[in-house]
């Protein structure tokens, strides 16, 4: 299974104690995945559907322990050209599928007819528990997380862009940096910072699968620190090498032509400690003077060397030209 899936199917788990909850709960997902076919005769079939067993069997109880109603639960493929099936909850009496409806906030009364209603009932989100709720059903209805490992993003995927603000809006009111974009005809509310993914999964209820998101997201950190130490390292031995590199090549210009003896003492100490020890940092070349020197000195004393080895190859190319 997928972390989406594994998230999905511990939040299937969690049965709301409080009768508000269970209704914004129902109202969440209803939201998102809630289908009305007009019947005639002012009846109309409410039917709510996923794609995932646990998540339908779960909003059934919901349904059931709220409402005190049987639904119906059937399966049945959406199309030949896709894989998998579907689970779709119908109301055995019309009249509760109505009145989940009106209690949902998805439809209102005006001038005597129902009139479907757009965005969040703020009857139905009035209480904090009751917001975690709405958001845990509309993460089963059209969430998803994608691994920690793979990357950092969670999203809910909504029918229209009145619904993606209002969840927007939601999300926000936890302070969560949720945005919003339209994809293939949906519009999708999504977050990308690791922590607020954290805090949104904490708010679902989602708690095993954040431990497990933190584990993944603490070993990729050490991970990224470990190379970034290594590169650090690696990028300083080069630095070295080529240093070294140079310095040699200065000191052997200078014994060809002026010969090393002629140096002065301190320079000539240094220079006969580089060309025996080609590897060594100058700290380490600094632990071998007599009397010791720090590593200051002995790349104080390094680029004296370096200057006269400059100045010989001046007149090396002034004689050419």
């Amino acid at each position: 299974m997928s972390f989406s899936s594994d998230t999905k199917k511990e939040l299937t788990q969690i049965i709301p104690e409080k009768k508000c909850c269970m209704l914004a709960e129902i109202a969440g997902f209803a939201r998102l995945s809630g289908s009305i076919r007009l019947m005639g005769g002012g009846r109309m079939n409410v039917s709510l559907t996923s794609e995932d067993p646990a998540v339908a069997r779960l909003i059934k109880k919901l349904i059931q322990n709220y409402f005190d109603t049987d639904t119906s639960l059937d399966i049945y493929q959406s199309s030949p050209m896709r894989k998998g099936n579907k689970y779709r909850i119908t109301f055995d009496d019309g009249s509760i599928g109505e009145q989940m409806l009106r209690e949902t906030g998805l439809m209102t009364v005006r001038e005597g007819s129902n009139v479907l209603a757009e965005g969040i009932s703020s009857d139905v989100v009035k209480k904090r528990c009751c917001k975690r709720s709405y958001l845990r059903g509309a993460f089963l209805a059209g969430g998803s997380v994608s691994h920690p490992e793979k990357g950092y993003h969670i999203e809910i995927v909504c029918k229209t862009e009145y619904t993606a603000a209002d969840i927007k809006k939601l999300m926000n009111g936890f302070d969560l940096n949720a945005k919003v974009i339209e994809r293939k005809g949906s519009y999708v509310v999504y977050i990308k910072e690791s922590e607020h993914i954290v805090d949104l999964m904490n708010i679902i209820g989602a708690y095993n699968q954040l431990l497990e998101f933190e584990n993944v997201r603490i070993l990729k950190g050490i991970r990224n620190t470990a190379n970034r130490i290594v590169n650090c390292e690696n990028a300083n031995m080069d630095k070295s090498i080529n240093t070294a590199s140079r310095q040699i090549e200065d000191i052997k210009l200078i014994d060809s032509r002026i010969g090393l003896s002629n140096l002065p003492d301190r320079l000539q100490s240094v220079a006969v400690l580089r060309l025996e020890n080609p590897d060594m940092s100058l700290k380490e070349l600094a632990s071998l003077t007599d009397p010791p020197v720090s590593k200051s000195g002995v790349n104080h004393r390094f680029n004296k060397i370096n200057e006269l080895a400059d100045s010989l190859r001046n007149e090396l190319q002034g004689g050419k030209a």
